[in-house]
């Protein structure tokens, strides 16, 4: 007798297998359908806040459309490549340079996110820093890299980034201003309370 239910758990996992892996066939262009749509989703998602933060830098700032427009894809870019939320970038940009591409400021301070050349030899090196795209990206790089030397602490990155307590918490209310342009499902965190003096 177990010898025929034996035979019996063979012949019906046997049977069993191809169906299960049809079934899995067959769920495998939904759920690659599923992750287009969601990936589609998120990209358009990531457009249209692109677009609100162009429309926001052009009205506020006074930037012409198509610059404020490259300037968004920039910091949105840069943001997701070094995992730093958006209106933190726009806050810095915002108060080191006022969205002008040729900002000068102290020590060679060169544009949107006032990037010292001295300071930063090996990245800047043959960069024009008076170009928005690459503007971001050096002080993005920048600003991640003084995130990762502060062990994760915003405020203590934004410290070394412009030299001082109350240049952190003047970043830190700015980006509260911007994050609403993110809505509530984008990671806007602008958590930047520093850890010392």
């Amino acid at each position: 007798m177990s010898r025929l239910l034996w035979l019996a758990a063979l012949t019906f996992g046997a049977t069993l297998g191809p169906m299960q892996g049809a079934v899995a066939q067959e769920r495998a262009p939904e759920a690659a359908q599923q992750d287009a749509a969601a990936s589609d989703a998120t990209v358009e998602a990531t457009h249209q806040v692109s677009q609100l933060i162009s429309q926001l830098i052009s009205q506020k700032f006074g930037v012409a459309r198509a610059k404020a427009e490259q300037i968004s894809a920039a910091v949105m870019s840069a943001a997701s490549k070094y995992s730093l939320p958006p209106a933190l970038l726009l806050a810095i940009i915002s108060v080191e340079s006022r969205f002008k591409e040729k900002a000068r400021g102290a020590n060679g301070a060169t544009g949107l996110m006032q990037v010292v050349p001295a300071a930063h030899k090996q990245l800047v090196r043959n960069i024009d820093l008076t170009e928005a795209t690459a503007n971001i990206e050096a002080g993005s790089a920048i600003l991640h890299g003084y995130v990762q030397s502060a062990r994760g602490d915003v405020g203590a990155a934004l410290k070394s980034y412009g030299g001082s307590k109350a240049y952190a918490e003047k970043i830190s209310l700015r980006a509260k201003a911007f994050a609403p342009q993110f809505g509530s499902g984008t990671d806007a965190g602008t958590n930047t309370e520093t850890t010392g003096d």
